[in-house]
């Protein structure tokens, strides 16, 4: 039997999903790497793999900081989130990229699949969150981890993936293999203040 501290680190190193699934064949895609990487070779010292509880101790925070406001997570409610995500199998798909050397996540992007009754009750995935430190750009991280999310929702059998992007960003995409949809490319939200009440 473990001891406590052998079930805490099980525990923390449990992934949020089966990193089986990032078995992916680069073969097929026509995105070029420039030296060839993939979710299995991703470069020196370099992993690709689910997001696991001990990764808030590795700035996985402080990377999505580089991409949007994040505010002030505790450890307990990175947890909490954790643990809420991975009660809904099958539909959030948090992948990491670490810096074995550092024991720093460097790069992140996120799968969410949704459950659809269109399409005989067809699931749709969506590209959320996709950041790689600054320090590491120019390795071709961001395109290797578009392209793992890519491939992973097709993997699990989505009718199609979609992204809301800046408009800076359209090239990248685009050179990607996703594509503006003509009449309908209008990006449209209601932003929520919780501290104050709602009004139309």
């Amino acid at each position: 039997m473990m001891g406590s501290d052998d079930e805490n680190a099980a525990l923390s190193s449990e992934p949020l999903y089966n990193p089986d699934l990032l078995r992916l064949d680069f073969s097929q895609i026509k995105t070029k790497f420039d030296p060839p990487i993939s979710p299995s070779e991703p470069g020196e010292a370099l992993i690709v793999r689910p997001l696991c509880p001990a990764d808030y101790d590795k700035g996985f925070v402080q990377l999505l900081s580089q991409l949007t406001k994040v505010g002030n997570i505790s450890k307990d409610q990175f947890l909490r989130r954790y643990t809420t995500m991975k009660a809904c199998p099958n539909t959030y798909y948090v992948t990491v990229i670490e810096d074995t050397r550092s024991s720093h996540i460097v790069g992140s992007a996120t799968l969410i699949v949704e459950q659809k009754f269109i399409h005989e009750c067809a699931v749709r995935g969506r590209l959320e969150d996709v950041v790689v430190s600054d320090d590491y750009r120019g390795k071709q991280l961001g395109k290797l981890i578009i392209m793992t999310i890519t491939l992973l929702a097709q993997h699990l059998n989505c009718y199609k993936i979609t992204l809301d992007c800046k408009d800076r960003m359209i090239p990248l995409y685009t050179g990607l293999g996703y594509k503006l949809e003509q009449g309908g490319s209008n990006y449209m939200q209601i932003r929520f203040d919780n501290k104050k009440p709602f009004k139309l």
